[in-house]
């Protein structure tokens, strides 16, 4: 399966042969540097380490030092794991030209983290209405048990809480362009995250 690690540069818009306006998330995808193979026999599963990213020499500690010497590649700021590809070696590179225009990829990334939300914004509710003295209700949730029986509230009852942060995966977005003296990949719609997340693209194993 064809995958890459990049990071989230922003959103645009670019125009299609029929002049109709196209939005577009810009990623930076790679290069990515395989640093070692994970297999079956040893690991008990089978993937690929790669690394993305720059990371000053002196934040790089002695351990790290060591792993990526013993791979053969300058030590980077990320390590993650992908899907094993029996045609890449270590030391090989990974770039964004393994995609073409017109594919679909899913995009796996950190969603926006949002904070303490009430249950408006969170989950949608109405909120109650401004009648009988009620003035200070209007964005509470309402009730959220019962007092005789059984006196307690529900597991998965929807109320206020942290809301985003979320490990989000969008599917089947369409491959717009590839830019690849720039290391650019721009897929429709929306990706996961803010400026500079971390995203995984992957080429989509779904026909819809």
């Amino acid at each position: 399966m064809k995958e890459i690690i990049g990071k989230k540069l922003g959103m645009t818009r670019v125009f299609g042969d029929d002049g109709q306006a196209i939005p577009v998330s810009v990623i930076e995808a790679g290069p990515c540097v395989v640093v070692a193979k994970r297999t079956a026999e040893k690991d008990g599963y089978e993937a690929l380490q790669v690394s993305y990213g720059e990371k000053r020499k002196k934040l790089i500690n002695k351990p790290e030092t060591g792993h990526f010497e013993k791979g053969g590649v300058e030590p980077v700021r990320y390590l993650r794991e992908i899907s094993n590809n029996d045609e890449l070696n270590v030391g090989d590179q990974i770039k964004v030209d393994i995609f073409k225009k017109g594919e679909k990829v899913d995009v796996t990334g950190v969603s926006k983290g949002l904070g303490f939300q009430g249950v408006m914004r969170r989950h949608g509710f109405s909120g109650a209405q401004k009648t009988h003295g009620q003035s200070d209700r209007m964005r509470a949730p309402g009730s959220i048990g019962q007092s005789s029986y059984p006196s307690r509230v529900f597991k998965g009852m929807r109320m206020a809480g942290k809301m985003g942060k979320d490990r989000v995966t969008v599917l089947n977005l369409e491959v717009v362009q590839v830019i690849e003296d720039q290391n650019l990949i721009l897929v429709r719609g929306a990706v996961p995250g803010k400026k500079g997340t971390l995203l995984s693209i992957r080429k989509t194993n779904r026909q819809w």
